[in-house]
């Protein structure tokens, strides 16, 4: 857009700064026909209300709508399956210097409160590095754990453990 802008500015300038071409001594017999010469249209103002957020537009960025990371049971690295979207996040982030995500780790209620903060702990602080190798800076991206204090869902089945073992990424507003 800034270049577009250039372009117009300085082919204008261009334009106004030329000679006039010398005249004939006899004029030509009929003049050619020729159309004024059609200016670009002005650049449209993109304002900051026009923008889109990638992040808040789900239908577009699909992997940026997803935002939790899930795992097998006591394991910390992430899973193949979910790699794409910490990816996609790591370039919004890179993207968008301005941003900043909280890590929020969560295990299911097995296992000890130590053993399960820990290991949510690890959950986040793993996303982070991939956040952080894929172009994130350190200052845009905090990792917590509540271990098993924050289940996404209060059943006590395999079914609802796999959905509370995750990593959730939190933009701030």
């Amino acid at each position: 857009m800034k270049r577009l802008v250039i372009s117009v500015v300085l082919a204008n300038l261009l334009v106004a700064c030329g000679s006039e071409p010398t005249k004939p001594d006899t004029p030509p017999a009929q003049p050619p026909k020729t159309e004024a010469p059609k200016l670009a249209p002005p650049p449209v103002a993109v304002t900051p209300a026009s923008v889109v957020d990638p992040i808040n537009d789900p239908k577009n960025y699909p992997l940026l709508a997803k935002r939790s990371v899930y795992y097998p049971l006591d394991v910390y690295a992430v899973q193949d399956a979910d790699k794409p979207v910490v990816q996609a996040h790591a370039k919004y982030l890179s993207e968008y210097a301005n941003r900043k995500t909280r890590l929020e780790g969560n295990c299911d209620e097995r296992g000890s409160n130590e053993y399960n903060l820990g290991l949510g702990q690890r959950r986040a602080d793993g996303v982070k590095k991939m956040l952080e190798l894929g172009g994130a800076r350190a200052g845009q991206v905090d990792s917590v754990s509540y271990g098993e204090e924050k289940p996404k869902s209060s059943g006590h089945d395999e079914a609802a453990w796999a959905q509370n073992r995750r990593t959730d990424l939190i933009y701030a507003k």
